[in-house]
């Protein structure tokens, strides 16, 4: 079963755990299995409209999903999954 890596910030909504198990095939299949073990997450991943929102970043194996097959990218029962939440703001003053 592929392991999920979550940002420690988010852990709240994924019962305090920033690493645990998930089965799925595929990205959207690990993420809907996600969503319906911890459902108050779905809104932070995703925007109105669907599409999971612009500052996460998903990982597979270090590689960003955008550069294998988005969400169908196909998983393996080692793979390594990282949810990864941009982080921007501050200054250089």
């Amino acid at each position: 079963m592929p392991t999920v890596k979550f940002p420690a910030l988010m852990k709240y909504y994924v019962d305090n755990q920033t690493e645990f198990s998930m089965p799925g095939v595929t990205i959207a299949e690990l993420i809907e299995n996600t969503l319906l073990q911890y459902p108050t997450l779905k809104p932070h991943l995703f925007s109105s409209n669907g599409e999971i929102r612009r500052h996460f970043n998903i990982f597979v194996n270090g590689i960003h999903i955008r550069d294998l097959e988005g969400m169908a990218t196909e998983l393996k029962e080692n793979d390594k999954v990282i949810f990864m939440a941009s982080a921007a703001g501050g200054s250089f003053d």
